[in-house]
C-alpha cells in the first residue's frame, strides 16, 4: 500500500498505539519472626495463609497453654486482606537440625538401607518416630511427617514413594505428596534424586555480609523433604539384551511406612518461659527470643537482587526495648531504598510522650510507626489477644493496594480499616491523636459506626516535605523498582539515541498511567544529548533524570458554615 500520495486523494494510515506496557514484578510484604516449625533463617515465599500454614506451622504448646507466634496473627491478617505474596524468614536460638527418616530398608535382607531422606522442616518438633498403634504415630502430628514405599517392582526396577502427614492413620491416609515411577538408577530419567530433588540451604555467616548457599546438585520438586542420601544405586539397571541385573532387585526399597527422627531445636529458647504478646517488655525475652536473633536474617535481606518486598515488619521488636535491632532494620531498608519498615515505638501500656519519645530519635522516610497495641482474635486458638500494631499494617497496606493504589494513603475510613480488630489498647481523642501526629506516630483510632481505623500516614522523616508521608514514600518505592527493572536491561547496551529511546518509550507510558490513576500531577523524563554529553558516554555512563509532582492526600479538611440572616444573599 502506498504511504504518500502523489496525487489528488485521501490515504488511511493506521498507528498501532496499543502496545501494552510491561508491568513490574509485584512486590509483597516480609515478616521476620519465630515459627512453629520451618526452614531457620531461609526467607521464603508463600503466597497463601494456607501455604503459611503447611510451612511455618501455628500453633504449639507453652506452659500447658495453645500459643500463637505473632508472624502467624500477622501473615493471617496479610492474606486476609488481599496479600499476594508474603516473604517469612524464621528466626531461632540455638541450634536447630532437619529430621531424618528412619531406615528405609533395601527388599532384599543383606541391604540395609536404600536411600534417606530428610526434612526442610528444622527443629525438634518436626520429629515423629515412635511406636505406631492401630496405624497412628504416636508422636505423629500434623507439623511433622511420615513417609511411605507404596510397592515397587523389580522387573522395571522402579517404586513409588508417599510422603503423608504425621498425624494421619494407615486406614485413612493424609498424603501431601507421591512420586510413581522412581528409580535408583542414578542415569535414569526418573533417578529418585532428579525427581525429588536433593538440593537444600543454608546461612553462611562466614562472610561479612550473610548469604544463603545452596547445596546439592538437583533441584527441589517436594515442599517438604530432599534426598539427603541414596545409599544403594541401581546404576545401569538393565544389561544390553534390556533384562535387569538381579544383583541390583535388593536395592529397590521394600514396602514399608516409617517416620523421621533425629532433628534438634525448641520453639523456643528461654528456659524462663516465653513472654508473649503484652508480655513483651525486655529485649531479653521476645515470644522466647532476644534481639540479636534477628539480627542475620534482617543483614540477609539486605540483598535486594534476591529479595523482593515493599514492605516489612519485625512483630515484637520495639523502639522502646530493641533500638539497636530497630535500627539495623530501618538502616536496611534505607540502604536498599524499595521497601518501607512498618516500626512500633513502645511496649503495651505505654504513655503518649513514651511513644513520640521513642519515634523522635529517628529520621528516615523509609519507616512508620502506628500506635497502639490492638486486640484481634487469634485465628488459630480463638482467643483474644492484644499484638503490637505492626502486626496488623501489613494487612492495611494490602487492602489499600487492592482496592486503590500503592500511591494512596493506607489510612481512613476508605482504606485504613482494620476488620479483624476488636478494639485498640487505648481509645484516642482528638487531642491524643494530635500529640501523636506531631511526634510522628500514626494513631490507630476507633470511631462509633465506623470500627478502628488507621488515622496517620506519616514516616519518620523530621524535615516537612513530600516524602514525610507514607503514601508518597510507597510511590516513589513503587516507581523506582519499575523503572530500576527496565534500566536493568540498558546494562551493557550501546550508548545511543537507539538505547534512549527504548527506555524513553517504556517510561513515559507508565507514569502517563500512573498519572492518569492519581499518583501524578505530572512529570518529565529527560535522557538525551543534554544530560548525555560526550565526556558522560566516554565515562560509559548513561544518565536519565526523572522529574516527578507526586499528589497530596487531603488529611486537614476545613469546613466552613456561614449562618446568614434572613434576607441575606448567597455568594455566587
Amino acid at each position: 500500500m502506498a504511504e504518500t500520495l502523489l496525487s489528488p486523494g485521501v490515504l488511511a494510515r493506521e498507528n498501532d498505539l496499543s502496545a501494552i506496557t510491561a508491568q513490574p514484578i509485584q512486590a509483597g510484604a516480609a515478616i521476620i519472626g519465630p515459627t512453629v516449625k520451618g526452614p531457620v533463617g531461609i526467607p521464603t515465599l508463600v503466597t497463601s495463609y494456607s501455604e503459611y500454614t503447611a510451612a511455618f506451622g501455628t500453633t504449639f504448646t507453652s506452659a500447658s497453654l495453645q500459643q500463637e507466634f505473632l508472624t502467624s496473627n500477622s501473615a493471617y491478617n496479610y492474606f486476609n486482606n488481599g496479600g499476594t505474596t508474603l516473604l517469612v524468614t524464621r528466626v531461632v536460638s540455638g541450634s536447630f537440625t532437619s529430621a531424618t527418616s528412619t531406615n528405609i530398608s533395601g527388599s532384599g535382607v543383606a541391604v540395609a538401607t536404600s536411600f534417606t531422606l530428610k526434612t526442610f522442616g528444622e527443629g525438634a518438633i518436626m520429629n515423629s518416630s515412635g511406636s505406631e498403634v492401630n496405624g497412628a504415630l504416636v508422636s505423629g502430628s500434623s507439623d511433622n511427617l511420615r513417609w511411605e514405599v507404596a510397592g515397587f517392582s523389580t522387573s522395571s526396577g522402579t517404586f513409588s514413594l508417599l510422603i503423608r502427614r504425621g498425624d494421619d492413620n494407615t486406614s485413612e491416609k493424609t498424603v501431601l505428596e507421591s512420586y510413581a515411577n522412581l528409580s535408583l538408577d542414578p542415569t535414569a530419567p526418573n533417578y529418585i534424586s532428579k525427581v525429588i530433588g536433593d538440593s537444600y540451604k543454608t546461612v553462611n555467616t562466614s562472610d561479612t555480609t550473610p548469604y544463603v548457599q545452596d547445596n546439592g546438585t538437583y533441584p527441589n520438586r517436594s515442599r517438604y523433604i530432599y534426598v539427603s542420601a541414596v545409599n544403594s544405586k541401581t546404576s545401569q539397571y538393565f544389561d544390553n539384551n534390556g533384562d535387569f541385573k538381579s544383583e541390583y532387585t535388593s536395592s529397590l526399597p521394600a514396602i514399608a511406612s516409617g517416620s523421621f527422627e533425629n532433628a534438634t531445636g525448641q520453639v523456643y529458647f528461654n528456659t524462663a518461659g516465653a513472654a508473649f504478646n503484652e508480655s513483651i517488655t525486655t529485649a531479653a525475652n521476645i515470644q522466647g527470643l532476644n534481639n540479636t536473633n534477628y539480627t542475620t536474617s534482617i543483614d540477609l535481606l539486605s540483598n535486594q537482587d534476591e529479595y523482593i518486598f515493599n514492605s516489612i515488619t519485625v512483630p515484637g521488636i520495639m523502639i522502646e526495648t530493641a533500638p539497636s535491632t530497630t535500627t539495623k532494620l530501618i538502616n536496611m531498608v534505607q540502604e536498599r531504598g524499595d521497601a518501607l519498615a512498618i516500626v512500633d515505638a513502645s511496649v503495651y501500656g505505654s504513655t503518649l510522650l513514651a511513644m513520640t519519645a521513642e519515634a523522635s530519635s529517628y529520621n528516615s522516610s523509609y519507616a512508620a510507626v502506628y500506635a497502639p497495641w490492638l486486640q484481634t482474635t487469634s485465628p488459630e486458638t480463638g482467643e483474644l489477644v492484644w499484638v503490637p500494631a505492626s502486626t496488623m499494617i501489613p494487612g492495611v497496606y494490602a487492602y489499600n493496594d487492592r482496592v486503590g493504589e500503592a500511591w494512596f494513603a493506607p489510612a481512613g475510613l476508605n482504606r485504613g480499616g482494620l476488620a479483624t480488630v476488636v478494639r485498640p489498647e487505648r481509645k484516642f481523642s482528638q487531642s491524643n491523636r494530635d500529640t501523636l501526629y506531631q511526634g510522628k506516630v500514626n494513631p490507630i483510632a476507633s470511631f462509633p459506626g465506623s470500627g478502628v481505623v488507621v488515622f496517620g500516614q506519616k514516616t519518620l522523616q523530621t524535615k516537612a516535605s513530600a516524602l514525610d508521608r507514607v503514601n508518597v514514600r510507597r510511590l516513589l518505592i513503587q516507581l523506582k523498582s519499575f523503572i530500576s527493572q527496565i534500566a536493568d536491561n540498558l546494562v551493557f547496551e550501546q550508548n545511543t539515541i537507539a538505547t534512549r529511546n527504548a527506555f524513553l518509550s517504556q517510561v513515559n507510558p507508565y507514569l502517563e498511567s500512573v498519572q492518569q490513576r492519581q499518583g501524578l500531577y505530572a512529570f518529565k523524563v529527560i535522557m538525551d544529548d543534554s544530560n548525555n554529553t560526550a565526556d558522560v558516554i566516554d565515562r560509559n555512563e548513561l544518565i536519565g533524570q526523572i522529574y516527578l509532582q507526586p499528589t497530596k492526600t487531603a488529611e486537614f479538611i476545613y469546613l466552613d458554615f456561614n449562618v446568614l440572616p434572613t434576607g441575606a444573599t448567597f455568594p455566587s
